[in-house]
């Protein structure tokens, strides 16, 4: 019989969801037929599984039996440049070709290496998500009560986020909002991707991008990017939809430019888009927070290129 006290980590959480992270190995049918069956207590009583479990709390699981996994090799330690960090929560600037989690054939991403780099850290959860190609602003949350208010600025559009974006050809002035339902699907290699759609699509999120020109350039426009709504891809969606996909992007980009790009004098060989600007409430204190990450020396190098 395993007995646990609820720590900082486990706070506010489900119980379903504490266990799940707890019994890696444990088919998910099996941690909710020992909950439904009563063998797991809280505090020696029954509880269910969507039960909130509390600092302090004594959580008792009986044996289970793990599926056999062949072990992955441990998350490297390593720490990123931060750009903002306090008691409550950290931010840094996350370098492109970087996941900000493992899974779906990645072992590892940046949670995983912060919290090998901070073995004393109680707690440590991504409050948002950047694809891996993406770099810059990426928050986390030191306290789940620092991740549950930042979630809800997020869900409730009160925080902003700002990105730099470089696309082939002149951006038209007038296209300053795109406000495009997008629907999320698989490929038929289980690959994940998202397109536009109808706004009667029965699986339609409405999704709203607001676009302006930063820079011209003769062949390129550098956009300031700023999301109202955070879907999966959507500024990378929106952008190819209205016809200037993402330089490098190599799921909605232009296959033949990326490959020109890459193989050029500048050999850019990533895809541009940057999380540059962050600007939300202190979840402890109420003091608005501005932040800002500068473009990355590669960026930079190839808008100099084209400048030339």
């Amino acid at each position: 019989m395993l007995r646990l006290t609820v720590d900082e980590a486990g706070e506010g959480q489900r119980l379903d969801n504490f266990l799940l992270r707890l019994l890696k190995g444990v088919p998910k049918t099996h941690v909710y037929r020992v909950i439904r069956s009563g063998e797991v207590r809280v505090n020696k009583g029954r509880a269910a599984a969507d039960t909130r479990l509390a600092l302090g709390d004594e959580v008792r699981v009986p044996p289970v039996r793990t599926a056999q996994r062949d072990e992955a090799a441990p998350a490297p330690a390593r720490e990123f440049p931060i750009v903002f960090e306090d008691e409550h929560l950290l931010v840094v600037d996350k370098p492109a070709g970087v996941a900000v989690h493992g899974g779906s054939g990645v072992s590892f991403g940046v949670i995983e290496q912060l919290r090998r780099a901070r073995p004393q850290a109680k707690f440590l959860e991504l409050v948002h998500r950047l694809d891996k190609e993406t770099s810059g602003l990426l928050m986390l949350a030191k306290k789940r009560s620092a991740l549950t208010a930042l979630q809800d600025q997020l869900r409730q559009r009160e925080t902003g986020k700002t990105y730099a974006a470089l696309v082939p050809g002149a951006w038209p002035d007038k296209l300053k909002v795109i406000d495009v339902p997008l629907h999320k699907f698989l490929t038929g290699e289980g690959e994940r991707r998202v397109r536009t759609v109808e706004p009667g699509h029965e699986d339609a999120k409405r999704s709203i991008t607001l676009v302006k020109v930063a820079r011209r350039f003769r062949d390129f426009t550098l956009l300031e990017v700023t999301i109202k709504t955070g879907r999966t891809h959507q500024i990378r969606v929106h952008l190819a939809h209205a016809g200037h996909a993402i330089v490098g992007d190599p799921k909605y980009g232009d296959f033949a430019l990326n490959k020109s790009l890459a193989r050029g004098p500048a050999k850019f060989e990533r895809m541009f888009l940057h999380a540059q600007r962050l600007r939300f409430v202190h979840p402890a204190t109420g003091a608005e927070i501005g932040l800002e990450a500068p473009l990355p020396p590669e960026c930079e190098a190839f808008l100099n290129s084209l400048a030339a």
